[in-house]
């Protein structure tokens, strides 16, 4: 299992914008995908009401983990997603 730090930079939150841009990104990858704040039980990243109770506030820090084929590069991608501070396009 692969894991990645990231800083949260979405200047709203990981509301349902945000949430939705996430699960969306995951649901297209190969590993199994969780998330959650350090020293707390991730959850799926595939269930946004989940992913929306995270409570996820701008600048903190998340921990995303992935195990399967591609892990690292997925992983790699999220944290661009995450750390971006730009709304996602719809």
């Amino acid at each position: 299992m692969f894991h990645r730090t990231v800083t949260f930079g979405h200047p709203d939150g990981l509301h349902a914008g945000p949430a939705w841009a996430l699960v969306d990104a995951v649901t297209e990858a190969t590993p199994a995908v969780r998330i959650g704040r350090p020293g707390e039980r991730p959850v799926p990243a595939t269930d946004i009401l989940q992913v929306m109770r995270l409570g996820v506030r701008y600048g903190d820090p998340v921990v995303i983990s992935a195990e399967g084929p591609d892990a690292e590069r997925v992983l790699d991608e999220l944290v661009v997603l995450l750390a971006d501070n730009r709304p996602p396009a719809r």
